[in-house]
This record gives C-alpha cells, sequence and structure tokens, in this order.
C-alpha cells in the first residue's frame, strides 16, 4: 500500500506541465525577449514624451548602458539559465525554465518597477531606466536563442 508522500509525489508528477528543455529555452528566450521590448518601448515613449534635445541625449546614453549590461553581467546570466535547463534535460515542469531564486528576483524587479512608477520618480527618469534594462534583456536575449538553435540542431 502506498504511503500518503507516495500518493502525492504520483499525483504532482502526473499532473504537473512537463516540457522538452528546447521548450524551456524557447520559454526563457521569449520572456527576456518580450519583457525587453516592452521594457525599451515603454521607456522611450516615457523619457520623449517631451522630446528635447537633452532627453534624446539621455536616451541614448541608457541604450549604451543597457548594452554594456548586457555584454558585461547579463550574457553570462542568460548562459547560466541555457545550461541549467541544458543539464535538467526533458520532462521538468514548464515553469522550471528558471530557478526559484530567479523567478524571486523577477517578482522583486516587477515589484521595484511598480513602486519606480507609482510616482515617487519623475516618469521620465523612469522611462530611462527602462530603456537601459530593456535593452540589456533584449540584446542578451540572444544568448538564450542561440543555444535553443543548438539544442534543436543537436537533439
Amino acid at each position: 500500500m502506498p504511503t500518503h508522500n507516495e500518493i502525492v509525489k504520483g499525483l504532482v508528477q502526473t499532473l504537473k506541465p512537463a516540457a522538452p528543455a528546447r521548450v524551456h529555452l524557447l520559454l526563457a528566450g521569449l520572456m527576456w525577449t518580450v519583457v525587453g521590448a516592452v521594457l525599451a518601448v515603454l521607456g522611450t515613449f516615457w523619457a520623449l514624451r517631451r522630446p528635447t534635445l537633452l532627453m534624446q541625449l539621455l536616451v541614448a546614453a541608457a541604450v549604451l548602458a543597457g548594452v554594456v549590461k548586457s555584454l558585461s553581467v547579463l550574457d553570462r546570466a542568460a548562459r547560466k539559465i541555457a545550461l541549467r535547463i541544458e543539464t535538467r534535460g526533458d520532462g521538468r515542469c514548464v515553469g522550471g525554465f528558471l530557478s526559484w531564486r530567479s523567478w524571486l528576483l523577477v517578482a522583486i524587479m516587477a515589484g521595484t518597477g511598480r513602486v519606480l512608477r507609482s510616482g515617487i520618480v519623475a516618469l521620465r527618469v523612469v522611462g530611462l531606466l527602462y530603456v537601459a534594462v530593456g535593452v540589456a534583456l533584449l540584446l542578451s536575449s540572444r544568448v538564450l536563442w542561440t543555444a535553443l538553435r543548438s539544442h534543436s540542431a543537436t537533439g
């Protein structure tokens, strides 16, 4: 007779939405691409609501900051995510394309964005931050798309 824990484990295993590693890579790439694009577009819109030469230069500086952040920090993070997904293999829970710590970081970043948009900081300043973060995510998403192409070619 199976124990209560064995029954629960079996039920969870049966009901969890599992997916192959290539789907996890696809979801990670989509998340970074879509979130990056939305942040970059919204940020640009907010920063350039009244387009002055200064704000245009600041948006250009935010884009440059995003490129630097992508190349110096987020590319490495994207490689770690891709490696984690590939190492774990197929049949893992679809939400597991990010670790629980990464999901926590996503929640903290979303909450921080919400607080910043609440009016404690001018929206055009928040826009510059969004441009930098959005560009960084969008540019580093290429690491995840490359991992997906490599995985699909070998898998």
